[in-house]
């Protein structure tokens, strides 16, 4: 089963910051040709007086040092999304530096100026507020959540506002998929690349749970005497040509037509695993749980 490891930001830090100033990758900038990177102003910086990495110190060029470094969008966009509040506070150092200096403003991007909003470079942080609608089918229900609240917090919420007992399972869905109760909306966000054209798309539903079926130590008793004297009271029936003196040798479990008696006649479920509550009634179809075909079906296992 395949399971998630969660890590520090601590841990990553080697890999998500310059050596030169000691800080988070700004511009991040890699040197082809050891694959070592630095802040784009650090290394520039650093180049004007050294051909050699300063990491390696493997030559970079003979002469002309700034031809083999490249601009990496790709780690920085990581470092920005792994540290938060990261990409925020540079496009807001940014503006203040061209406010004081607006002859610079003229050359560079938006991104350069620091006129580019979170939401256009789709960065999310812990303390976001996100926009969600959670569906049943035919009815929605439109919530604001932090970014950092996990699919288990919206199952208890929507128990709990539903009234769902606990002999229901609820499941949090994206489209198809149920999603994993340490999932939190800024994974899914990721995971699934929302947009933020819309709320956050999520269903969910609610299913009975299906509970092993417990068998009295009489019960089984029963059951290995009956198929012990199976063969002899075929044999003593055939002999007396009368069905009505041979013992029953047939299965314990009953068919699905004949109702059943529950060996826990005060318990929350039959045999059948019907709940013998009425179910809660969120929509149309969670009262469709209890139909003829569902009573039908005998549950063994837990799923």
């Amino acid at each position: 089963m395949h399971r998630t490891t969660r890590i520090k930001i601590t841990e990553l830090n080697p890999h998500l910051m310059c050596v030169l100033c000691g800080g988070y990758f700004i511009d991040a900038t890699t040197i082809i040709e050891c694959l070592h990177s630095f802040c784009k102003m650090c290394i520039v910086r650093y180049l004007e007086t050294s051909k050699y990495c300063p990491i390696c110190d493997v030559q970079v060029h003979k002469t002309k040092p700034l031809l083999n470094i490249r601009s990496d969008k790709t780690l920085q966009d990581i470092v920005y999304k792994l540290v938060p509040g990261l990409f925020k506070n540079e496009m807001k150092r940014r503006r203040d530096f061209y406010a004081e200096h607006p002859v610079d403003a003229s050359n560079g991007s938006n991104e350069d100026r620091g006129e580019v909003a979170d939401e256009d470079k789709r960065i999310i942080t812990d303390d976001e507020i996100i926009s969600l609608s959670i569906e049943f089918f035919d009815q929605s229900r439109y919530l604001q959540c932090p970014a950092a609240m996990t699919v288990m917090h919206l199952r208890k919420f929507l128990r709990s506002k539903m009234d769902i007992p606990n002999t229901y399972q609820v499941e949090v869905m994206y489209e198809d998929e149920p999603l994993k109760d340490y999932y939190t909306l800024m994974d899914i966000a990721y995971i699934y690349t929302w947009r933020r054209n819309g709320p956050l798309p999520l269903k969910y539903r609610v299913r009975p749970s299906c509970k092993k079926m417990k068998v009295s130590h009489a019960q089984q008793e029963g059951q290995n005497s009956a198929s012990r004297s199976g063969p002899e009271s075929d044999s003593a029936s055939d002999k007396a040509g009368s069905p009505a003196g041979a013992p029953s040798t047939s299965s314990s479990l009953p068919s699905p037509g004949t109702p059943a008696q529950s060996p826990h006649p005060h318990g929350p479920n039959n045999i059948n695993g019907t709940p013998a509550a009425n179910p809660p009634t969120p929509g149309r179809a969670i009262n469709q749980l209890g139909s003829a075909s569902t009573k039908k079906k005998i549950c063994f296992s837990h799923r």
